[in-house]
């Protein structure tokens, strides 16, 4: 018997293989049809399940070089020509234009000639207006740890459009600005004492019961970082290491009453600023008055002893050493002393500036001038002018010389090269939100980093150290974060501000709106 499909006339067959598209979507409909007829049939009580609607199509970045920030920065095995898959707000697919087809009804973004890097992550930070937020966003900063304390505010919560926010809180010690302090519970007893001299609130070591406790409420909160501070005793500190890791919570160490020693060899996470971690070159003697005074005149005798350590003293090398080689990295925040290191720009004449409220900053510099301010005591109003000049000139050279010392030091330590994590520490200190995690990657690349260290020290640094794998880095189901600069940030650490366009959770921003808000 004949084959019969061999009588139906050619151009008759392929009509009907061109019509399959239609005859299928008929069929679907005719079926979706009787299903709603059966349940109608049923009764009113039958839930009917409409089919969920096609996910939109993927935004994609055409042709682009895709930096390579892994290995902290040593690796260079950039992406060039490269396509990038976005769907709600993860990336879902890299590689080469060659292997990644461009799908029918995508959102793309021609970035040939361009650099793809992730967004800035600002891991030491405050952020109390919406201003602030915006500033970070145009600068490129799309993660902050962000904290609440005397010298940053209250964290804004509700500004939108934002960074994310991941929270950063105090652990073990009374803290007027604790993210508990509005939970009844704990506004007593995270209360700090007042200093019957000074006047100034002054923190306590937390019973460890209490301190148990305030780990499990922290954790429950979904904080991601702890702070341990001035006055936490080494068996504190040692307890609150081992049961936070336990919780996933990364740790962030300023020790005064803790040796440096005890909190490394324990597995703190992170060493926070210049001019705090030098104190872990200070000899015995000078440490263990601190136990009992941190925050006194022991303490400034101790960091005194710290600041004026010659760069080239065998002590201070070996505690380079020890740094290299154990868990903890430096996050020298060298933004807060960006204004009394040499070469320093006006920060007020940066774009993003105009964002900014001075009110809502700690000890904002001029905006005429770009210089610190030293404000003089009450008494000296009724002086010469001559005379606050002078005063003024003698508090700016007494800081410069500070910050100049802890520079060399940290020259030094750099010679062991241990890892960094890059923060601005703003809004204290003349920082300004966004623009200082700049200056830091210049400051960085100064201290001797290459750009390409620097820029991961801002990125994927973060996801090594701390295992924050969502971010970081542009590969498949990380966070859709990403920066599209307008020159080679490996080359010159400046072309990380040359951002050309700014993608927030898969989201393209206007970056020139953020300006307006």
């Amino acid at each position: 018997m004949p084959d019969q499909t061999s009588e139906i006339p050619r151009t008759s067959l392929c009509r009907f293989r061109s019509n399959l598209p239609a005859a299928r979507a008929f069929l679907l409909t005719l079926c979706a049809l009787l299903s709603l007829s059966h349940a109608f049939a049923r009764g009113p009580q039958t839930q009917i399940q409409l089919p969920k609607s096609l996910p939109a199509p993927p935004l994609v970045l055409v042709g682009g070089t895709i930096v390579d920030v892994s290995d902290w920065g040593r690796s260079a095995n950039d992406l060039h020509d490269a396509v990038v898959y976005i769907r709600d707000g993860r990336i879902t697919a890299v590689g080469p234009r060659a292997a990644l087809p461009i799908p029918k009804g995508s959102r793309v973004i021609d970035c040939t000639g361009k650099y793809l890097i992730p967004g800035l992550v600002d891991g030491f930070a405050g952020m109390n207006n919406q201003g602030q937020a915006n500033a970070n966003l145009y600068m490129g900063v799309t993660t902050v740890v962000a904290t609440q304390d005397d010298h940053r505010g209250h964290l804004d919560l509700h500004a939108n459009p934002s960074p994310h926010l991941y929270l950063i809180d105090s652990i073990g010690s009374t803290d007027d600005d604790s993210l508990l302090g509005n939970h009844p519970e704990w506004a007593r007893k995270l209360k700090d004492l007042r200093d019957p001299k000074t006047q100034l609130p002054r923190s306590t070591e937390l019973t460890p019961e209490d301190t148990s406790h305030q780990l499990t409420e922290i954790a429950k909160m979904g904080t991601r970082a702890l702070w341990l501070g001035h006055n936490l005793t080494a068996a504190n500190t040692q307890w609150i290491l081992e049961h936070a890791h336990q919780l996933g919570l990364v740790t962030y160490g300023e020790f005064t009453a803790t040796p440096y020693s005890v909190g490394i060899q324990a597995g703190i996470d992170v060493l926070l600023h210049m001019g705090r971690y030098e104190l872990g070159v200070v000899p015995d003697e000078l440490q263990k008055p601190l136990v009992e005074d941190p925050e006194g005149p022991a303490s400034r005798t101790a960091y005194g002893y710290a600041e004026r350590l010659p760069p080239t003293d065998a002590h201070l090398s070996a505690y380079a050493r020890f740094l290299a080689t154990h868990h903890a990295v430096l996050m020298p925040t060298f933004s807060l002393y960006y204004l009394n290191l040499p070469d320093h720009r006006n920060l007020w004449k940066e774009p993003a500036a105009q964002l900014l409220d001075p009110a809502s900053l700690l000890s904002p510099s001029d905006p005429k001038t770009g210089e610190t301010v030293y404000p003089l005591p009450i008494w000296t109003r009724h002086l010469p002018n001559a005379t606050t000049h002078w005063m003024e000139e003698g508090a700016r050279h007494k800081a410069d010389q500070q910050a100049d010392r802890l520079w060399a030091i940290n020259q030094a330590i750099f010679e062991a090269y241990p890892h960094y994590l890059a923060a601005s520490g703003a809004p204290a200190q003349g920082t300004m939100p966004g623009i200082s995690l700049q200056t830091e990657l210049e400051m960085l690349v100064r201290l001797g980093l290459s750009p390409r260290e620097a820029i991961a020290a801002a990125t994927n640094n973060y996801a090594e150290q701390f295992h924050w794998t969502e971010l970081g880095q542009i590969t498949p189901g990380r966070r859709a974060d990403i920066l599209i600069l307008d020159g080679d940030p490996t080359t010159n650490i400046w072309n990380a501000r040359r951002i050309n366009s700014l993608i927030l959770d898969g989201n393209p921003l206007e970056r020139d709106s953020l300006l307006k808000k």
